[in-house]
């Protein structure tokens, strides 16, 4: 097809089609651009634009946050007379009023003219007697997130604002908070857990790192990132104890990444990683007595610590006793211990198995009583929560019916109720529901059934009001402030109405969703997103955005910020994305549980079988242009179905992937796929760079050289196995990319990424329609 060919084709799009088919074919180009027509149509998204956030004029939440009791809330408001600083305000909900409680020239340290910068409400802390502020600034990352900084405290009565720690390197603390009785505030530092004294300014160090493997109070690497543990700490309900985390590293694999950008030589960064097979580290419970200094071991457990996990641990209700779960490496077995504070005796009392794995959560809250607390589990096919005796004997059903609770807002043990975000009927949306705590009576829905999406909810201290969002996949989102259990609107206060009327400026392709049948009683969710002057008599490309693997949900009915899908339909692309068994989509424990010991290889035949079926009844989808992309376990997922399947996908963009299933960590992949010695063809036949051999469309992959998650180590790994099959491909290693790639480039990562794939994509699959 020559120039002239495809630009008469296209003729009757928009103008950026002629352009791109020019750019796709000439090729004198590596730069992207955007053609002057589409630059001067208001009804075309540009790339720049979505990029830079500028496609539509949202704006998001106020950071308001609600106090621990009642009905009034805190927020954090720019400073009307101190540049750059912010105000902590006290809100009415209900009569509107506004009173300033902590002026932002209170958060002026002494000798400094700028005010402590508060980035979010979760950084203000209200001591238990309400008097003073934890105030937590100049955050740094540990890998994934924030956990490392700065932490103040604000007397609120003096008026006085002090560091903690002064004396150690700044950004150093970690994980700081208040005693019971207000009068201390404990932290981490350099692996080690202190307390220091808010009247006096003494600091004492209550633990000591007998070994350099050792970290006490925190996490390693592998727990943060997959038991989403980072705290590894807590005060007693007295407040003369602190029960905390001690981890061994000890015998854990180094993994080096390598900074290629320190200087005139690299730097080498070591990070003790646990690859599967190989060793973990050795976990155990203290409890130091604070005005002691003194650590009481709990007893060690039955079997190799290093073959275990406790994943989780808390007071049990009082200050003599702490409770800690423990599973078995395969993760397949939980079993919950009792431990003394002061003999360090440990007693089992409530177990669960499963034929699978069991999930871990954060949802064990002993109620007021001592006698009970609240749990999750999936024993019944979905998951519930329960309320669980004391002895672990009795176990009561709080929510119930055939569908899962997707998450806990509240537990309101004052008025007998659990609130919580499910979707029985679809599974693309959420809800706020609630479930009498002692078990009777049915759920309540408490959104409007006629507010058909996603919604979530803050709840206040005495869940009487709520901070709501909603939205759903063609609607972007909308704030306000109700009143529950009536859900009565109080306060409107976002309603994004000028980017709700922008959207009809710009030619927006509404998103539908389905249900795909692969097999007898098996239909897999799905949507899709049709182009600009959709004709069904046509045949048009599709782009197929995958995650596939347990910790992830593509096909939902909330607003999806990004608007390059909406780019690409624009441009004559149909975008669509499938759920396939095994991932989180909340259908029930067997849904989930589908893929065990077959990941890359369940997944992808379901998300091949969809794609046929789809082909068999929607015959505007050209069977020569099917393309998919996905990052992390979607990038791996892109790999498999291009290299599994090279006679139905054309097209893959991959990134930030895993291509051997032994490179990944222990705790995700041997959760899903077993121990490597117990599946070695599953470990073998679910990795891509076992099927590189078939590769037959085109690729491009890219990836982060300073991926601390998915390590680089995977992608010289695939690029290598393609050389070796003399494989054609387009590679991009983002250098100094972490797991998010942003960070490339001086920041620049993400749009880089973005104009490489829009390139890729219409460099090798032109847009528009062909005839049938």
């Amino acid at each position: 097809m020559t120039l002239y060919d495809i630009r008469t084709f296209l003729r009757g799009f928009p103008p950026i089609l002629a352009m791109s088919a020019q750019f796709a074919i000439g090729g004198t180009t590596a730069q992207w651009e955007e053609s002057a027509d589409a630059l001067d149509d208001p009804s075309l998204l540009t790339l720049q634009d979505i990029i830079d956030d500028k496609a539509l004029p949202l704006k998001r939440e106020a950071q308001r946050f609600w106090r621990e009791e009642g009905a009034s809330c805190l927020l954090l408001e720019k400073s009307e007379t101190l540049e750059g600083g912010k105000d902590i305000v006290d809100w009415d909900p209900d009569t509107d009023r506004k009173t300033v409680l902590v002026a932002a020239e209170q958060l002026v340290p002494e000798g400094r003219e700028n005010a402590l910068a508060l980035e979010s409400q979760n950084h203000v802390v209200w001591s238990p007697d309400g008097k003073t502020l934890l105030l937590y600034t100049n955050s740094q990352k540990v890998w994934r997130v924030k956990s490392r900084g700065d932490y103040w405290v604000l007397d609120l009565e003096t008026n006085a604002l002090r560091q903690l720690g002064a004396d150690f390197e700044p950004a150093t603390l970690m994980f700081a908070k208040f005693s019971p009785n207000s009068d201390a505030v404990a932290y981490v530092q350099d692996r080690d857990v202190y307390v220091e004294y808010l009247n006096t300014g003494r600091i004492r160090k209550l633990t000591t790192r007998v070994k350099d493997t050792h970290i006490n109070g925190a996490t390693d690497w592998v727990y943060e990132e997959e038991f989403q543990i980072r705290d590894g700490f807590q005060w007693s309900p007295d407040g003369k104890r602190i029960a905390y985390m001690q981890f061994d590293t000890e015998g854990v694999g180094t993994f080096h990444m390598v900074n290629y950008l320190a200087g005139v030589y690299p730097d080498i960064l070591p990070l003790p990683y646990p690859k599967v097979g190989t060793t973990n580290s050795s976990v155990r419970i203290g409890v130091v007595t604070v005005s002691r200094e003194r650590t009481r071991w709990l007893d060690d457990l039955p079997g190799d610590p290093r073959m275990h996990y406790i994943p989780r641990f808390t007071w049990a209700g009082n200050s003599e006793e702490v409770v800690l779960q423990r599973m078995n490496r395969r993760q397949n077995t939980s079993t919950l211990w009792m431990g003394n504070a002061k003999t360090g005796k440990l007693e089992p009392f409530f177990e669960e198995k499963s034929r699978t794995w069991i999930s871990v959560h954060n949802h064990m809250t002993w109620f007021e009583d001592g006698a009970s607390f609240l749990w999750q589990s999936e024993t019944d096919g979905w998951r519930h929560f329960y309320r669980v005796s004391r002895d672990g004997s009795e176990k009561t059903l709080i929510t119930k019916g055939d569908y899962d609770v997707i998450s806990l807002v509240k537990l309101d043990e004052a008025s007998g109720w659990l609130y919580f975000i499910a979707s029985p009927e679809n599974p693309a949306q959420r809800y706020l529901f609630r479930e009498r705590l002692d078990g009777t009576g049915a759920a309540e829905q408490l959104t409007p059934s006629n507010q058909a999406g996603t919604h979530s909810y803050r709840l206040s201290g005495d869940a009487t009001r709520a901070f709501h969002t909603f939205s759903n996949a063609n609607t972007p989102p909308a704030y306000d402030l109700v009143e529950l259990p009536s859900h009565r609107v109080i306060h409107s206060t976002e309603d994004n109405a000028k980017a709700k009327a922008k959207l009809k400026e710009i030619n927006f392709q509404p998103t539908e969703f389905l249900n795909i049948e692969i097999e007898d009683g098996v239909e897999l969710p799905a949507y899709i997103i049709k182009p600009y002057n959709f004709d069904p008599s046509k045949k048009y490309p599709v782009l197929f955005f995958v995650y596939g693997e347990p910790v992830g949900q593509t096909v939902k009915d909330t607003w999806n910020r990004s608007l390059w899908y909406q780019y690409l339909a624009q441009r004559g692309y149909i975008v669509m994305s499938i759920d396939n068994r095994g991932t989180s989509t909340p259908l029930g424990r067997d849904w989930r549980h589908h893929l065990h010991h077959n990941i890359g290889i369940y997944s992808s035949h379901d998300q091949s079988a969809a794609v046929r079926a789809l082909l068999k009844t929607h015959p505007y989808l050209d069977p020569d242009r099917i393309a998919v992309t996905g990052f992390s376990g979607g990038g791996s997922m892109s790999l498999n179905l291009l290299f599994r399947y090279p006679d139905l996908y054309k097209l893959a963009m991959a990134g930030g992937f895993i291509s051997n299933q032994l490179l990944y960590d222990t705790i995700y992949q041997e959760r899903y796929m077993g121990l490597p010695e117990d599946n070695p063809d599953g470990y073998k036949n679910g990795s891509p760079m076992t099927h590189v051999e078939n590769l037959k469309g085109h690729l491009l992959i890219y990836h982060g050289t300073q991926d601390d998650n998915c390590h680089y180590q995977n992608f010289e790994n695939l690029v290598q196995e393609l050389i070796k099959h003399n494989k054609q491909f387009t590679a991009v290693p983002y250098t100094g990319g972490t797991h998010s790639i942003r960070s490339a480039g001086d920041g620049q990562g993400s749009a880089h990424n973005l104009k490489t794939k829009t390139w890729f994509l219409i460099n090798h699959m032109p847009p528009g329609p062909r005839p049938r």
